[in-house]
């Protein structure tokens, strides 16, 4: 995993697309077979369709970029798939006080990922941080769509790549919507695509014994309970325990609560409610759990292509245990 320093990042560059003219409507495809042709929703019934970008510079083609993945997470999606591989789990609060995921694959791709569903505006600070993300997702709100086009990253909807998209079965629509991540990326990116700032490593001196910790959203809820047997903490959404598809409980060995700002953004869902923008660059306070007990912690994000340091009220770097990160965003 990387350590705090950075070093300096060449990102590719990049031509703004054209804003968006028209939008279709399509047919969804119903198979989980195959490579059917899937529309990306923006929530309305109408599909957005993310432009090409710029070639890369030469020299830059050939360097693999990590995958992020943005996961349903209301009751109907669950349980959910190829959560358990990545390598951090972003939590962010959406429309009506629901939540989201965003899941960061580098180390490992699953066969599948999902429910894959919408982007939102904040999704683009956050992945500043990558060396040009991949960004799954099942498209975005009209108006947000020219923002994610000029955005420094490769923006993969179900139009982009229909191949890499399949309908399951046992769901219905939207919440059945998967990816298979290796048609996206043709080799799995490696460590050194995290470039979040975490540090990996002995647990810092001092906190405190702590079995359980819940944050709650207006309409959503994370719980997550120390297991002593398995060295991980144990996430249960809304109540109840989670696990994936095939059965695997989710049990990350570090939990972040990171306290931020949420405001208002320019854009709202279809029934009106407006989408929240969590911010992410900045500084504040966040709690981190691992091996059974809780350090109240600093954050810190000059800018937007920093990744996040931690650290103690002495300024000491904070060690993550080694293993999935989630990163849980909470009202400051």
């Amino acid at each position: 995993m990387v350590g705090t320093e950075q070093g300096a990042r060449t990102r590719r560059v990049r031509t703004a697309a054209a804003l968006l003219t028209a939008a279709g409507l399509f047919a969804a495809g119903c198979t989980g077979h195959g490579t059917p042709r899937v529309p990306a929703d923006d929530g309305r019934g109408q599909f957005r369709t993310a432009q090409p970008s710029a070639s890369a510079p030469s020299g830059e083609a050939d360097r693999p970029s990590l995958l992020a993945v943005k996961i349903d997470n209301v009751g109907a999606a669950r349980p959910q798939t190829g959560i358990d591989s990545a390598d951090v789990v972003y939590a962010e609060q959406v429309e009506g006080g629901l939540s989201r995921l965003m899941a960061v694959y580098a180390t490992k791709l699953p066969k599948a990922v999902g429910p894959v569903r919408s982007a939102r505006e904040s999704d683009l600070e956050l992945l500043r941080q990558f060396d040009d993300p991949t960004l799954a997702f099942s498209g975005a709100q009209g108006k947000l769509m020219p923002l994610i086009n000029q955005a420094p990253l490769d923006a993969r909807t179900p139009e982009k790549a229909s191949g890499a998209y399949f309908r399951g079965a046992g769901k219905i629509t939207p919440h059945n919507l998967y990816l298979r991540p290796e048609r996206l990326l043709p080799v799995t990116p490696g460590a050194t695509a995290l470039t979040t700032g975490f540090r990996y490593g002995p647990a810092p001196a001092g906190g405190t014994a702590h079995t359980s910790e819940t944050v709650r959203y207006p309409a959503a809820r994370f719980t997550f309970t120390w297991s002593r047997a398995r060295q991980r903490w144990l996430v249960s959404m809304d109540g109840a325990p989670d696990a994936t598809a095939d059965g695997k409980r989710l049990a990350p060995a570090t939990v972040v609560v990171q306290y931020v700002k949420i405001r208002k953004s320019a854009f709202h869902d279809f029934l009106g409610n407006n989408t929240p923008y969590t911010v992410t660059v900045g500084s504040g306070k966040a709690k981190v759990l691992r091996d059974g007990r809780a350090y109240d912690v600093n954050w810190k994000r000059a800018k937007a292509t920093d990744g996040t340091e931690f650290t103690t009220g002495d300024g000491t770097p904070v060690n993550f245990a080694k293993g999935q990160v989630w990163v849980v965003f909470a009202k400051a």
